[in-house]
């Protein structure tokens, strides 16, 4: 009688492209966990790995040490929002390009609201990894200013005009963020953010572009205000302001 075929191996965690994530992901939580659990300085590598059930080296084969397993696909994503702005079109305003670039990073946060949650609730103890995150959005922030001073080239104020919208970008980005993550991921951060980033687009254009309507004013119209001391009383001088108004030929 035949001996009956073996059934196929099962594929090993970290073969394929879904496994690697999954396996990368696990570790992250893993480490998070002992992190609030038994605390960051106290936790090691081998207890990450040993959580999920493998060895240290396969740790090392998705983070370089127990600080970036926090901060995981960092560089990887820095990268995607570079080439991103590299792409926009043009034709778009640059705020408007930055602002969608902005959503784009959120929706990395929010693609894996368990990390995410994890990992602010551990920064804030930490003070190391506290300041990781903010060396991280200043990458961002200098990325925003690099692609806004090219798109505004030599107009006025360029420079300034670049710096402060990729603040103000960054800073709404944050701001919007930290909302979701104090409610437990309960808010709708995506719709905040649009609203939120329109609202900074337009003042931040406006206030140029308010300076700009002021100088083609000052060009154009000339007026003069002139105060004199007299002895008439305040409805006569007003009666004979409106008199002269009425005189002006209209434009």
């Amino acid at each position: 009688m035949p001996e009956a075929a073996a059934p196929a191996p099962k594929p090993r965690a970290g073969r394929t492209v879904t496994g690697r994530r999954r396996l990368r992901s696990a570790l992250a939580v893993a480490a998070l966990d002992l992190f609030a659990a038994q605390g960051y300085e106290a936790t090691t590598v081998e207890d990450i790995a040993e959580e999920v059930g493998v060895g240290r080296r396969t740790f090392f084969r998705y983070f370089r040490s127990k600080e970036e397993v926090v901060f995981p696909d960092h560089d990887e994503r820095l990268a995607a929002v570079v080439e991103r702005l590299e792409a926009a079109d043009t034709a778009e305003s640059p705020l408007s390009v930055v602002g969608d670039t902005a959503e784009v990073v959120l929706e990395m946060y929010l693609a894996e609201p368990e990390i995410s949650l994890k990992r602010f609730a551990l920064t804030r103890t930490v003070p190391s990894l506290r300041d990781r995150e903010i060396a991280s959005i200043d990458r961002y922030q200098r990325v925003f200013a690099r692609y806004l001073r090219y798109r505004y080239g030599e107009e006025p104020h360029g420079d300034l005009r670049a710096a402060v919208g990729a603040a103000a970008v960054v800073a709404t980005h944050n701001h919007i963020l930290r909302q979701w993550l104090r409610s437990g991921g309960a808010t709708d951060a995506h719709g905040a953010l649009r609203e939120a980033l329109r609202l900074v687009a337009a003042a931040v254009e406006d206030s140029w572009g308010g300076q700009e309507t002021r100088r083609e004013a000052e060009s154009t119209d000339q007026v003069v205000v002139g105060v004199v001391k007299t002895a008439a009383s305040a409805a006569d001088v007003r009666a004979r302001i409106e008199d002269v108004l009425r005189e002006l030929p209209d434009e």
